[in-house]
């Protein structure tokens, strides 16, 4: 609860009038001081009144990719049985402010909002709480209350359609590494068993031993198994356009790009970020939506390093993107390190203001101005 100045201004006319009523005995004085006085307990008073509102809140859609169109629809409902609702309401979009009319709505009454969402930039758009003021008729006290929750609307990269998809070599649980296109089904590990699993799938023996039923998981040994990584790390991307990193903007379409091509083809794939991110909104789900909260994160070299040690030592997959800005060419060299792990190593490299020298560190390296850029060139590459 704030007095606005009007209030303030109020409230010590109304002190001194007292005080000078009583102390040199001017009833007329006291009176006007008293009157102020009153005006201010009922402006308290009115602006505490708490009217009962129930908000709801639907993204059309949620998730989008950036620039298309997305909207919100905010409903007010009034669900107070005598007085009507007359307050001054705005919800909170990102950024910027938009007014709600919540005038003279009247009980078991509501009122619709739809208003755009701003999609030009990738990102997690925040929308909500309502912020309701309520003030009171001579504007001596004004009090703010938030209604509903905050609904999160993700835009995610661009995605540039990839024609061609990575076959990788298959690299065997037992050390053998092929490229047979649909490969075998190989033993992986065991688990308990759960209602619906195939009884030729138990593993007897086993479950003999440990006294309850196990079943064996299989895996597709020779299936190729992407792993994308996204340098997200400040240093890597140090050019900015109006406090945005094109470069990295870029990395994220790729990123996206790939992911996408990969999951059209049913094909397993993993994203990762170099530098540690913060803690995900609990509601992303999949991979766009990590890409929309991505944010660049301080780190060097030492963080680099770090990254693609985990990288070599767990072997995630047979084919590894590395997507980064020209603050990192010269990494390149470490990143090259990982050919011994990863049968293929494609490096995006984007915004570098010259040609990367070709066969560097022994990578193919895609030099691309925009994620568009990108997939064209990813359709020529040839090295699988």
């Amino acid at each position: 609860m704030g007095i606005t100045a009007r209030g303030v201004g109020l409230l010590v006319a109304a002190v001194v009038l007292l005080g000078v009523g009583f102390r040199y005995a001017y009833p007329e004085l006291t009176v006007l001081g008293a009157a102020a006085g009153v005006a201010v307990g009922y402006a308290l008073v009115t602006a505490a009144w708490r009217p009962r509102l129930t908000v709801e809140r639907v993204a059309d859609p949620d998730r989008v990719p950036r620039g298309d169109p997305a909207a919100m629809v905010l409903t007010v409902r009034n669900t107070g049985r005598l007085r009507a609702a007359n307050l001054l309401a705005e919800d909170r979009c990102g950024g910027r402010l938009v007014p709600v009319p919540v005038l003279r709505l009247r009980p078991g009454r509501d009122t619709e909002v739809r208003y755009p969402v701003p999609t030009r930039r990738r990102g997690v758009v925040p929308v909500g709480p309502l912020r309701v003021t309520r003030r009171d008729p001579l504007g001596l006290v004004a009090l703010a209350r938030s209604y509903g929750d905050m609904v999160p609307v993700w835009v995610h990269p661009r995605i540039h359609p990839l024609s061609a998809v990575p076959t990788g070599a298959g690299r065997s649980l037992d050390g053998r590494v092929d490229s047979v296109p649909h490969g075998s089904i190989t033993f992986d590990s065991l688990r308990e068993y759960v209602v619906g699993d195939e009884l030729r799938r138990v593993h007897w023996r086993t479950s003999a031993r440990v006294g309850e039923l196990m079943v064996r998981e299989n895996v597709d040994t020779s299936l190729p198994r992407l792993v994308v990584v996204l340098d997200n790390r400040a240093s890597a991307h140090p050019d900015r356009d109006g406090g945005v990193a094109e470069s990295f903007e870029s990395g994220c379409e790729a990123a996206a790009s790939v992911v996408a091509a990969a999951i059209r083809e049913d094909l397993p794939v993993s994203l990762l970020l170099v530098a540690p991110a913060p803690e995900e909104p609990a509601a992303a789900v999949g991979p766009l939506d990590r890409l929309a909260a991505a944010e660049l994160a301080d780190g060097g070299e030492d963080v680099l390093r770090a990254a693609l040690t985990r990288l070599r030592q767990d072997r995630l997959g047979d084919t590894l993107v590395f997507l980064t800005g020209p603050g990192a060419r010269g990494d390149l060299g470490h990143v090259g390190a990982l050919r011994g792990a990863y049968p293929s190593v494609v490096v995006g490299m984007f915004g570098a203001p010259e040609p990367t020298a070709a066969g560097v560190a022994g990578l193919v390296v895609v030099d691309a101005a925009d994620g568009a850029g990108f997939a064209a060139e990813w359709d020529g590459i040839r090295r699988w």
